[in-house]
């Protein structure tokens, strides 16, 4: 008799990045709020696929509620850019038909990703950037708020202590990637990945990391796995950590987490950290990352649901 565990009807998970977080780092308040925040998400993403909605769908729903959670670096309480404003970058992609949509540098869109969604479905193009998107966005009716409406006190706060700070030379030097994102198999066997953040505390010139780049921070392909990264973006750049994991599932044959390990490991060998979130369309749902923690959660019909920020616990 086989003890292969049966395949889910559905699956998904959730991240609300990866960094330095460490027992004793959060107060209670911040913990409990985060880990509030991730059960929000999961709720919204599982209300989809329990009454058989798309992969797509839910992933999209998952990330809006991180979006405007204001414990999340995406959406509101996005960092604050080095002249004082909130640049916001998101990405979408469908593994059935491998259609995808992303936006960089977005600044009045509430929910970015439902405008890399409106850019996969309402435009001929990918990607778009800057004022681009945003003209899109009021021209998709898509809801509009003032650039302000991102940014939090606190997040404030760490762009002056940056600033005040020589010894960090401009960069996140703690290691704190708060970009959220969403992975689902909905109950057609079918795979979506969705990924959105404000970048990093005191970015210039326009920087864009590896979030709205396909292949980079997000990507889904229904003969592998779908892939939502949180890190250094940089490294995940030039390693195209999304897509080499789902190259390694498709052409070694191996797992979601095999994939992973390797390609983190290169990842990590180049300076890089940070971690991803995998669902793959046989039913492997699984995260890995090489920082501290990461906020993550996941969830499938009929099993367990599982919220953690510390250790790796692959449940």
């Amino acid at each position: 008799m086989s003890t292969a565990t049966p395949k889910p009807r559905w699956t998904l998970a959730i991240h609300g990045g990866s960094g330095s977080m460490q027992p004793g780092a959060l107060s209670p308040e911040q913990e409990a709020g985060a880990k509030t925040g991730l059960d929000a998400a999961l709720d919204a993403g599982a209300a989809v696929l329990d009454v058989g909605g798309s992969a797509v769908d839910a992933v999209q729903a998952a990330v809006q509620v991180l979006e405007d959670d204001p414990h999340f670096n995406a959406g509101r309480g996005s960092v604050f850019t080095w002249e004082g404003g909130h640049t916001l970058d998101a990405a979408i992609m469908d593994g059935r038909t491998r259609a995808a949509g992303a936006v960089a540098g977005s600044t009045t869109t509430r929910h970015p990703v439902a405008l890399a969604r409106a850019v996969m479905e309402k435009s001929r193009h990918v990607l778009l950037a800057g004022e681009g998107a945003d003209q899109f966005a009021r021209e998709q009716q898509l809801d509009q708020v003032d650039n302000a409406w991102f940014g939090t006190e606190e997040r404030r706060q760490q762009l002056d202590s940056m600033k005040g700070d020589t010894a960090r030379g401009g960069f996140d030097v703690d290691m704190k990637y708060g970009t959220v994102g969403a992975v689902a198999m909905d109950s057609h066997g079918h795979v979506a990945a969705a990924t959105s953040t404000g970048g990093l505390t005191g970015k210039r010139w326009g920087r864009v990391g590896d979030s709205p780049l396909i292949g980079a921070g997000t990507y889904a392909d229904d003969r592998a796995c779908a892939v939502s990264a949180t890190g250094s973006g940089e490294f995940f750049i030039r390693e195209g950590v999304a897509h080499e994991i789902c190259a390694r599932m498709r052409f070694k044959g191996e797992t979601a987490w095999q994939a992973a390990d390797v390609v983190m490991a290169d990842v990590k060998a180049m300076g890089g950290v940070g971690g991803v979130i995998l669902a793959a369309p046989g039913g492997e749902l699984d995260w890995h990352f090489t920082t501290p923690g990461m906020y993550r959660g996941k969830v499938s019909a009929g099993g367990e649901r599982v919220v953690a920020i510390y250790e790796d616990r692959r449940d």
